[in-house]
């Protein structure tokens, strides 16, 4: 029988942040955990908490496109492993996709850390996302499954996959921004600085816009996702 909604998480040695984001998931729902090779608890973390387990090479575009060929749901939503849904999710990806030119939908960004430059942050994704439609990955992207095969699924890139596929959403019909928001770790941030994570994802979809591959870009700034 097929499930209403399907959430995929990738996941590369994610132990510190996964339980928490399955603690807020019905344990009804299909949750399908795509890890890239952990060498942690990721796995054993996913299995305890009745989450279906694939194992495939490193990647988020090639995790996520597996996670949906395995998932039985109408409705794909692909969560990141540090983001945390809220309570009444379910209702509200119903509501975004109900709209007659709504194909997508994500969440408002919040952070799970304090502070002004958090706030600004989090207040330019969601600005970015309601004024032109371009949501990001740890925002929970959703689509019903038709939408996500018609457009042939995430490049399989090594980064700006969700850039890629948001590009394509756009042109099919209206990315909804829900009201409702999920809560990002921050822990990038704070690991390279506010400003310096800012100007590289800054400088990053930049280029991709001047039309730099993700390759390329990756290769330049010495991302790895």
């Amino acid at each position: 029988m097929k499930q209403a909604l399907s959430i995929i998480i990738p996941t590369l040695n994610e132990e510190e942040h996964l339980a928490a984001t399955l603690d807020r998931l019905p344990a009804d729902l299909e949750v399908v955990v795509v890890d890239g090779g952990s060498r942690d608890a990721t796995a054993a973390i996913a299995r305890g908490h009745g989450a279906s387990l694939l194992v495939t090479e490193a990647g988020r575009g090639r995790q996520m496109n597996a996670g949906a060929r395995a998932a039985t749901g109408e409705v794909l939503l692909f969560l990141h492993a540090d983001t945390l849904l809220p309570p009444d999710f379910q209702a509200e990806v119903g509501r975004c996709l109900a709209r007659q030119d709504g194909v997508a939908g994500a969440f408002r960004l919040q952070f799970n850390g304090v502070g002004p430059g958090l706030a600004l942050i989090a207040w330019g994704a969601n600005m970015r996302s309601r004024l032109w439609q371009l949501p990001y990955g740890d925002q929970a992207l959703f689509m019903e499954r038709r939408v996500f095969d018609d457009l042939g699924g995430f490049p399989e890139v090594a980064l700006l996959e969700d850039l890629m596929l948001v590009k394509a959403l756009r042109k099919q019909g209206r990315i909804v921004l829900s009201n409702q928001a999920v809560y990002s770790s921050a822990r990038k941030w704070r690991q390279h600085g506010l400003l310096r994570t800012t100007l590289v994802n800054q400088l990053i979809v930049a280029g991709f816009f001047f039309g730099l591959s993700p390759q390329f870009l990756a290769k330049i700034y010495g991302v790895r996702k």
